[in-house]
């Protein structure tokens, strides 16, 4: 047994101090960034233990910098419940029920988080809460012990897909932007994707739809086409289906204790206020309140936490942050200089007051005249 403290060969002038070999309480509180996160974390997680340590990693843990920051946001999928995993690797093979659900879509603050829970059709039905419902229609003492009962029950599996902000941001904002829905969309696809490549046999999935629901549903049955997968995809299927209703807990207790225990990627960052913005909704009062508190730098605004492609944000960006000019917008207007047009390949007919052609905008290149090209002087479509 190695003794807990080991002395430090001091510095020129400095006292010996005891150092402790092992992690303090406070370094011990404190969880690393799991980097993996970056690139999706797909595989399933190998037993409840190793799952409920990621999912308070997710949840708590710290993030990296913004600059760091890229492609699609963290999706963690539990360990698969035995029933359910392939019967090569020691399970039952049984065929599950799935359900989808989302929380955080309205706020200006902080992620939008995507839950799924599954478990095998077969499972006893005494095993799965029976008070499952719509969480918004949950107070938040019972949506928290229905998530205990989640990760505590080993037959129940589920899937975190988190969109943070910054993503949706850069998403919506970037030149052929990507829409909220269909984010979401692609969200369900990538949860439904981890759990099939686990081996998983999704019987049943019921999703609560983003847009016109005929329209989803048919575009996630061509997407898993030849799955065997039957997709129910309605408004409200979270009041109406289990296992969404379990998703919507999932998603929606995912994303309250984040919020709630936020870690601001911006190095020393603390917001005025703490993280007392209400809802995080545009409309509401304390949230108007801390936008209004927080608009701390006037090139980049607010920090990470805030979805830069939502209006008030655009306006409140467009009103007091710095103006800028990029050299792309420069190169835009001057598109004579940058672009070829198809009729710069045309000789025009037109001719000036004496007679002769018109001079080119641009000089000839050299290469046209090396090959003995000549100019186009009509086009004709056959």
């Amino acid at each position: 047994m190695t003794d807990a403290t080991a002395m430090v060969p001091p510095a020129d002038g400095a006292q010996d101090v005891p150092t402790s070999t092992n992690p303090s309480e406070e370094q011990q509180q404190e969880k690393p960034y799991d980097s993996s996160f970056l690139i999706k974390t797909t595989e399933p997680r190998r037993d409840r233990e190793e799952t409920v340590a990621a999912l308070d990693n997710l949840h708590t843990g710290s993030r990296p910098s913004p600059c760091d920051v890229h492609g699609s946001g963290p999706l963690l999928l539990s360990d698969i419940p035995i029933k359910a995993k392939p019967v090569t690797e020691g399970g039952g093979g049984a065929p599950v029920v799935m359900g989808i659900d989302e929380a955080g879509r309205g706020p200006v603050l902080g992620p939008m988080v995507y839950g799924a829970a599954f478990w095998a059709k077969d499972t006893d039905a005494n095993v799965i809460p029976k008070d499952f419902n719509d969480s918004k229609q949950l107070s938040a003492e019972k949506r928290d012990e229905l998530f205990q009962k989640i990760k505590d029950i080993p037959d129940i599996g589920f899937v975190v897909r988190v969109l943070h902000a910054s993503e949706i941001s850069r998403s919506m904002l970037r030149k052929d932007p990507y829409n909220l829905n269909a984010m979401s969309h692609d969200s369900a696809i990538q949860m439904i994707r981890a759990v099939v490549d686990a081996g998983v046999k999704i019987d049943t999935c019921y999703v609560d739809t983003v847009g016109i629901a005929g329209s989803y549903q048919n575009k996630l049955e061509r997407e898993f086409d030849g799955h065997g997968i039957r997709f129910v995809v309605e408004k409200k299927a979270d009041a109406n289906y289990a296992p969404c209703s379990a998703g919507s807990v999932v998603a929606k207790v995912s994303r309250d204790v984040m919020t709630s225990q936020w870690k601001y990627s911006e190095p020393g960052y603390e917001p005025v206020g703490g993280n007392d913005f209400g809802s995080g909704y545009p409309s509401d009062p304390k949230c108007k309140e801390w936008l209004e508190k927080n608009f701390v730098d006037s090139v980049f605004g607010y920090p990470d936490f805030a979805r830069f492609s939502w209006a008030p944000m655009k306006k409140k960006m467009e009103d007091e942050s710095v103006s800028m000019r990029w050299e792309a917008d420069d190169d835009d207007e001057d598109e004579d200089a940058t672009q070829m047009k198809l009729n710069g390949f045309v000789v025009s007919k037109k001719s000036t007051t004496d007679g002769k052609p018109p001079k080119r905008k641009r000089p000839r290149l050299a290469y046209f005249d090396k090959l003995g090209m000549t100019a186009v002087t009509e086009l004709v479509v056959a």
